[in-house]
C-alpha cells in the first residue's frame, strides 16, 4: 500500500466564522469596541485581570453554543486519502470536535487555563499545570500551580512567545500539499510558516478576497469562503 501524501492545513479564524465564532479582525461581535491591549496582552491582564477573565468567559460560553461546519468536517474526511496535520491559529476546539486527530494550536486553547506564573521562559513552557476546564467560567480567586497563583486563560497574547512555532515549522517542512484557509496571513510569526514548505510542496489558499492578503509565491487561489472552498479543494486533490 502506497504511503499517504502529507497534507498540512494552516487554519485561521475564517474557517470558524461560518460556525458563528467571532473573528478577530471582522468586527462582528465580541471584539467590537474592545481595545486589544486591554484583553490580549500581559499588561492588560495585570491591569485588570477580572475584565480579561470576563471577556474569555464570554468567548468560552459562545464556543459551547456552536458546532463545527463543513470545512472542519471535510478536513477530517481527507484523512481517508492523506496524512493530515492541522496547524491552527484558532483557540476554539472545532477541529477536534469535528474529529481531526492531529491538531497543533499556535495561540493556545480557549477551554484551558494555567496559573499566571507558569508556561513561561523560566519553566520552559511546561504544560504541567495547564488544565482543561471545558466551557465553564473562571473567576478571580481561582488558583493553581506550585505557588497558588491566579488562573489565566491558556492563550498566547500579543507580546508573548509562541511555544509551538518550532513544532509547526517542522510539520510544514514535511508537507506535500499545504492548504491555507481562513487566515489573512498577516499575523506573525504564523504568517511565515508557509516559507518552511519544501520546494516540491503545492500550496493552496482558500480566501474570498479577489487577491489574498498574504503574498505567497506560486499559490493556487480558491476564491471562496471556507465551506464551499473546502469542497472545491477536496474535489481537486482527491481527483488526482
Amino acid at each position: 500500500m502506497a504511503e499517504k501524501r502529507k497534507l498540512v492545513v494552516l487554519s485561521g479564524s475564517g474557517i470558524s466564522a461560518e460556525s458563528g465564532i467571532s473573528t478577530f479582525r471582522g468586527g462582528n461581535g465580541l471584539w467590537d469596541n474592545v481595545p486589544v491591549e486591554e484583553i490580549c496582552t500581559p499588561e492588560g491582564w495585570y491591569r485588570n485581570p477580572g475584565k480579561v477573565l470576563d471577556f474569555y468567559n464570554k468567548r468560552r460560553a459562545q464556543l459551547s453554543e456552536v458546532e463545527p461546519n463543513d470545512a472542519h468536517r471535510i478536513i477530517v474526511e481527507l484523512e481517508n486519502s492523506f496524512d493530515v496535520g492541522v496547524i491552527t491559529q484558532n483557540v476554539d476546539n472545532l477541529h477536534e470536535r469535528a474529529g481531526s486527530r492531529n491538531v497543533l494550536h499556535l495561540h493556545g486553547e480557549l477551554t484551558k487555563v494555567r496559573p499566571e506564573d507558569c508556561y513561561t521562559d523560566r519553566d520552559g513552557y511546561s504544560m504541567k499545570y495547564v488544565s482543561d476546564i471545558g466551557y465553564r467560567p473562571v473567576n478571580m480567586g481561582e488558583t493553581g500551580g506550585p505557588r497558588s497563583r491566579q488562573l489565566r486563560p491558556h492563550i498566547v497574547w500579543f507580546g508573548e512567545a509562541v511555544p509551538n512555532l518550532e513544532k509547526a515549522a517542522a510539520i510544514v517542512q514535511e508537507a506535500d500539499i499545504l492548504l491555507v484557509i481562513g487566515t489573512s496571513m498577516q499575523v506573525y510569526p504564523a504568517a511565515m510558516l508557509h516559507r518552511y514548505a519544501p520546494s516540491k510542496c503545492r500550496i493552496y489558499m482558500i480566501d474570498p478576497a479577489d487577491e489574498p492578503a498574504g503574498a505567497i509565491w506560486g499559490v493556487t487561489h480558491i476564491k471562496d469562503v471556507a465551506t464551499s472552498g473546502m469542497r472545491k479543494f477536496r474535489d481537486s486533490v482527491t481527483a488526482e
